[in-house]
């Protein structure tokens, strides 16, 4: 399972270490990473709000997919402005990891997103076709069952 709270507290982390950090007075661009930071905690709370026990793969994949983005985005930055922001090693190690973890969440939500709807064309094209997809020849799992006409 996903440390949901991991990447907000690396958030705050590194906004603290950007505003403490010693060439921050002279670091012009540092402040970037607050809108991206801002971004990617907006997204977290799009990723908490999914649910727990049923969660949409449509909705996850969304969420999940705007993530990773931003988690690639940020590694990007981090990486080159890590030495002019002073920015641990060890903070991008772990946000790194995160980032590893958040990817693969995506793909696992996207592709179950995919089955999902997948599933779905099959049993519409299954029901266009005369509905006998579903048990003893029912019509699935739409909640009708047609009863034959003429005398009983």
């Amino acid at each position: 399972m996903m440390r949901v709270a991991s990447p907000l507290a690396a958030a705050a982390l590194i906004g603290t270490l950007l505003a403490s950090g010693p060439s921050f007075a002279q670091a012009s661009g540092c402040e970037e990473s607050q809108k991206m930071l801002g971004d990617r905690a907006e997204i977290m709370k799009q990723v908490n709000g999914l649910g727990k026990k049923q969660i949409d793969p449509v909705a996850a994949c969304s969420a999940f997919t705007k993530l990773a983005s931003n988690g690639a985005t940020l590694m990007k930055w981090l990486d080159s402005n890590k030495d002019w922001c002073a920015i641990p090693d060890d903070f991008i190690g772990r946000f790194r990891e995160d980032h590893k973890k958040v990817s693969t969440f995506k793909g696992k939500a996207c592709q179950a997103a995919s089955q999902q709807a997948a599933m779905k064309k099959q049993a519409q094209q299954a029901q266009q076709a005369g509905g006998g997809g579903g048990l003893l020849g029912g019509p699935g799992l739409t909640g009708e069952y047609k009863l034959p006409k003429g005398a009983l």
